[in-house]
């Protein structure tokens, strides 16, 4: 098969010998030449044209097989490149030294590129490229540990949304402050960045540290005000024991007694506050360990063995082994469960029945897939206009009975964060003199 150089040099063959012939067939007829010289001219002339015409011709041929070697594998010349006349071999050694630029160019602008690429997937704050009706064209992974199902939400929040339609507008950056309140309150700094047509969307979380100001600030005042009481009466007790009482020993025990109540509840209601703090620091984070509920609810049992015998009350366990596995922080349950049995046990009828039920069956009230655990007792009841407000910090129903038994007004506020965390629902059900259900559910694995 003929080369595809060929058709070029034999055009170039033609042009160089039918051109002379043209001028000396109309130099004959216009009687300026005679036939004979004529006929000597255009021999020469065309024998200069076919030499020419080969050398040319088989110059272009090596340079077509030339530029299609290099296009292939630049450091592999074919054998013909020595043949070329001078000018056309400086001409051919120029294109190798482009050629060459041109590839290790492109090499390191791929290189440059696949960098940028994995440096912007490993970035720790989420970034996405929205398209020109914001829909994702690109996200990291950060985006998509963050948000996953949630970018829905996020991109019809109409603080996004107006930020978007001015970031198109004027052509500039854009950073706005958001508040996105499902599944989890967040508080978000978004900025949007135009780059032609797309939009890049960066996402910086400041729930953590808004909520730090926010504990530091509500830390002072609910101390404050929990404490107050408690240190008035240590104070006025040592003062006590420092005058009147300095020589009544009876008086001394009694007070020193009440002084370590006093201490005490102090000490519960810091530790409670703090351990609070640090359930919301995470609460935006849910927790991806796989537990096993019925071993765990076995252990809580166990545990308050000693506060049941005291109390004359019975714990009825209803946990099946073959309950699936969920994502939760089992230590953060383990308060939960606590913190709700205790309850029950303070608030339950003397020599009653608690019951500790876990249970996957289907429940309207619930998404299917995961897993409830309810806490019932058969004590006094909670009035229905307290219900909605019982999770709220310091909130209580009789202020004097719940500190009589020791309560600090915060264990259904750390339920209810932890419940937050895991995704979960708190339901109650109670009405006065017919006891009350505490009801969890928790989802399961891809919920």
């Amino acid at each position: 098969m003929l080369d595809k150089a060929w058709p070029a040099a034999f055009a170039l063959f033609l042009a160089l010998a039918a051109l002379p012939s043209l001028v000396f067939v109309a130099l004959v007829f216009s009687g300026e030449l005679r036939l004979i010289p004529a006929l000597i001219a255009w021999a020469l002339c065309t024998a200069v044209g076919v030499a020419f015409s080969i050398l040319l011709g088989r110059d272009l041929v090596v340079m077509t097989r030339l530029v299609r070697a290099l296009r292939v594998a630049p450091e592999k010349l074919p054998s013909e490149t020595t043949l070329l006349v001078p000018g056309m071999r400086q001409l051919g050694q120029e294109a190798i030294r482009l050629i060459h630029a041109e590839r290790l160019s492109r090499t390191r602008q791929l290189a440059s590129t696949a960098e940028d690429r994995a440096l912007v997937e490993r970035l720790p704050d989420p970034l996405m490229k929205l398209d020109a009706d914001s829909r994702v064209l690109w996200r990291n992974d950060s985006a998509i540990t963050a948000f996953g199902n949630e970018m829905a939400a996020l991109l019809r929040h109409p603080d996004v949304r107006d930020a978007l339609a001015e970031t198109r507008a004027r052509k500039q950056a854009v950073r706005r402050e958001i508040a996105l309140a499902v599944p989890v309150a967040r508080e978000l700094e978004v900025t949007l960045i135009p780059v032609g047509e797309p939009v890049y969307m960066l996402i910086s979380d400041r729930t953590r540290e808004r909520a730090l100001e926010r504990m530091r600030a509500d830390f002072v005042a609910n101390a404050s005000h929990e404490l107050r009481t408690p240190l008035a009466s240590l104070i006025g007790f040592v003062e006590t024991l420092r005058g009147p009482a300095a020589d009544d020993p009876e008086a001394q025990q009694s007070f020193l007694g009440i002084m370590a109540e006093q201490a005490a509840r102090m000490q519960r209601v810091i530790g409670d506050l703090l351990n609070l703090s640090r359930i919301e620091i995470s609460e935006h984070s849910p927790p991806k360990e796989l537990v096993h509920l019925p071993p765990l609810l076995e252990r809580i049992a166990a545990g308050m063995e000693p506060m049941l015998k005291a109390g004359n009350t019975k714990l009825q366990v209803n946990a099946p082994p073959d309950l699936p596995k969920i994502p939760a922080d089992a230590d953060q349950l383990t308060q939960v469960f606590s913190n709700l049995l205790d309850n029950a046990l303070k608030y339950g009828k003397p020599g009653g029945v608690i019951k500790l039920t876990a249970s996957a069956a289907p429940d309207p009230r619930f998404e299917p897939g995961g897993v409830a655990v309810s806490v019932a007792d058969e004590g006094i009841g909670i009035p229905r206009e307290h219900i909605p407000r019982l999770t709220e910090r310091f909130y209580r129903v009789d202020k004097g009975r719940s500190r009589a038994v020791g309560g600090t007004g915060l264990g259904l506020a750390i339920v209810k964060h932890v419940v937050n965390r895991h995704r979960g629902r708190l339901i109650i059900d109670s009405d006065t003199g017919k006891g009350s259900t505490f009801t969890i559910w928790l989802p399961g694995r891809g919920a």
